[in-house]
């Protein structure tokens, strides 16, 4: 997080896992301070070059001088703090002591900031962005649920057992990622979310109080596709299979007395599961059940299979097939 004289708010810039291997960090103040748990400072308007690139650059736009304090957190992580001034005499022997005193109440008031960050998007990326909002709201309640009308989306991944017995390890995780990162993108894009991967299928709700949560769900699917058609392991086309169904469902905390899991379950999931089941027998990569195409009023994107039997339903559901345009199918 950066602040200037003059912005009315700080920028704020996300920066990798690995940041403190690059040579940037590695020839920096930066790693000064954090290795020795020492304050460095630096007078800036001297003649001749500057050890690090950063003394250069705040040289050029007019500083004077510099200072880094460690800024140390509790399980032994260390931080940073820095201040620059382009006053003429730079900071005062005074200004310098008060900032010493005040840089332990930094740490504290930092970390606190960062573990509620760190708390949200552990949560986001474990759990969706919903599903951990109501968790930091006190959502933890085994039984804790609420009902909602969702369009459901269930995705598996192909011969992926077979893939397992022939492939390194490190190909078939590779593999995994590649695929559901064409998967999951449009999902998250168009505002659905993803509450779970399950071995290499995951499980996906679209809220219906949410705008043509339908028509967002359809294009996550075509555009997830599209970018999958050339997705290969060496000659083989990477494929999966999807199931889309809408319905009521349980939205909420399920598990043991010490392990939850903020799931969605009901009679409307199970068919979805089944649908993409499905997918296999018809050979037809997408299936939709006509609850949802008639919600969604897609009839003119589908070919209409008729009533199917699914097991664990007594009445025949009728499913339809989403059509995949020419630039959706295999390369």
């Amino acid at each position: 997080m950066t602040w200037m004289r003059g912005q009315p708010d700080a920028s704020v810039q996300t920066i990798a896992h690995d940041v403190e291997a690059t040579d940037v960090f590695l020839r920096s103040p930066f790693r000064v301070a954090i290795d020795s748990g020492k304050r460095v400072r630096q007078k800036l308007q001297i003649n001749g070059p500057h050890i690090f690139a950063i003394y250069e650059e705040l040289k050029h736009d007019g500083h004077t001088d510099y200072v880094a304090w460690p800024l140390n957190h509790t399980q032994g992580r260390r931080h940073l703090i820095t201040f620059a001034t382009d006053r003429p005499d730079g900071f005062s022997d005074q200004e310098l002591a008060l900032l010493d005193t005040l840089v332990p109440w930094y740490s504290l008031v930092t970390e606190v900031r960062v573990k509620d960050q760190l708390a949200r998007t552990l949560l986001e990326t474990y759990v969706g962005a919903h599903a951990s909002d109501e968790i930091l709201h006190g959502a933890i309640t085994r039984g804790s649920r609420e009902t909602i009308i969702a369009a459901i989306l269930i995705c598996d991944l192909r011969n992926f057992t077979r893939l397992s017995d022939s492939l390194p390890r490190d190909e078939l995780i590779e593999i995994l990622n590649r695929y559901f990162d064409v998967v999951a993108e449009p999902i998250e894009r168009h505002g659905g979310e993803i509450l779970k991967f399950i071995g290499d299928g995951l499980l996906a709700v679209f809220p219906m109080d949410g705008t043509d949560a339908c028509q967002h769900l359809l294009a996550a699917v075509q555009e997830g596709y599209q970018s999958a058609s050339c997705l290969r392991r060496t000659a083989e086309l990477v494929r999966f299979g999807t199931g889309i169904h809408l319905g009521e469902v349980m939205y909420g905390n399920i598990g043991s007395k010490k392990r939850l899991d903020f799931t969605v379950i009901g009679s409307a999931v199970n068919l979805a599961f089944k649908l993409e089941a499905l997918t296999k027998t018809l050979d037809r990569p997408v299936l939709l059940s006509g609850d949802f195409v008639q919600a969604a009023a897609c009839f003119d994107q589908t070919d209409y299979l008729g009533p199917q039997r699914v097991s664990g339903f007594y009445v025949p559901i009728g499913v339809h097939a989403l059509r995949l345009n020419a630039s959706q199918m295999p390369c």
